[in-house]
């Protein structure tokens, strides 16, 4: 049918009659199918509201299990802080068959492992988990700077915190760090406020929960190691004297901050904290990373700091 020429004239001249008015197809229905339209918009508008109610529940599950899940990821962070050693048992992994390896091939890697054991100093713990973890992912690393990398290998772990049964829908992610020469804190956090609602003058623009606006806690910069503040020097004139001096200016890297802020927020929540150990082997699946675009001016305490949501 589609390769009549008389059909297709018509389809393109009833096409042509409709170019430049979204709403022509719905002003030539009659007045009684236009009634019935809008009892179906009226429909859909009760649907929106189901759905929000879908998100308020599932993120009531997300609280729940999150109660679950916190003691393993505990028991990560004393791993890797070496707060705790795991036991032979808990250390043992079965390896593909295709990597398994014979006695002889075994012994062999077990000597050599132990000879280069000897030759260097004991590590504790697990030395860079979340430094390592961040430049695995492409996403986090194309953001990082040479001078953030001393700063993350500190970081000893990042907790997802949701807000309490009846409170507004938000959550929180939690930087927690060993004692360091940048910063007095030994916890950083930002927090998310979401609304779960469709609006009122746009009901059917609803897709989900959308961010209110978050908040950056503030971080006690030691002396002179504020990396997110960029020092720039200008040569001035000084008036009358025809004498130069030399003035500095302080410039914050806010802008692009804003901008991706809720994606990596959104992104350590539901990718790295749950999976670190599998971003930190390189065995995590990337195949979401083409949907967030993000700067590589961003830095991570700038993010943590930022306290704006732009709307």
């Amino acid at each position: 049918m589609m390769q009549n020429p008389q059909i297709l004239a018509a389809l393109q001249e009833r096409l042509d009659g409709l170019v430049g008015s979204p709403s022509g197809y719905m002003e030539s229905l009659p007045k009684v199918v236009k009634r019935r339209v809008n009892a179906l918009k009226n429909l859909q508008v009760k649907c929106a509201h189901i759905e929000a109610k879908f998100y308020e529940e599932v993120h009531e599950l997300e609280r729940k299990y999150a109660a679950l899940y916190q003691p393993l990821f505990d028991k990560r962070s004393d791993i890797v802080k070496a707060a705790y050693e795991p036991t032979d048992e808990e250390c043992e992994w079965k390896a593909d068959e295709e990597e398994e390896l014979t006695e002889e091939m075994k012994e062999k890697a077990k000597v050599e492992e132990e000879k280069k054991d000897e030759e260097k100093e004991d590590p504790k713990g697990i030395p860079e988990f979340w430094l390592t973890v961040f430049k695995n992912v492409d996403l986090l690393s194309d953001m990082l700077q040479e001078h953030d990398e001393p700063i993350l290998k500190h970081l000893q772990d990042i907790k997802v915190k949701f807000s309490d049964p009846g409170q507004p829908m938000s959550f929180s992610l939690e930087f927690h760090f060993e004692p360091n020469d940048f910063f007095t804190n030994t916890v950083l956090t930002k927090t998310y406020k979401m609304r779960s609602e469709p609006d009122e003058g746009d009901p059917f623009s609803f897709d989900g929960p959308e961010i209110m606006g978050c908040t950056g806690c503030t971080i006690d910069w030691t002396k002179g190691k504020n990396v997110t503040l960029k020092t720039i020097k200008k040569k001035q004139k000084h008036k009358g004297r025809g004498t130069v001096r030399t003035v500095t200016k302080t410039d914050e890297d806010s802008e692009a901050i804003l901008a991706a802020d809720f994606e990596i927020g959104h992104f350590i929540r539901e990718r790295i904290v749950p999976r670190a150990v599998l971003y930190f082997t390189g065995e995590a699946i990337e195949d979401d990373d083409d949907d967030v675009s993000m700067s590589k001016e961003l830095l991570p305490c700038s993010f943590v700091r930022s306290n704006v949501w732009p709307h």
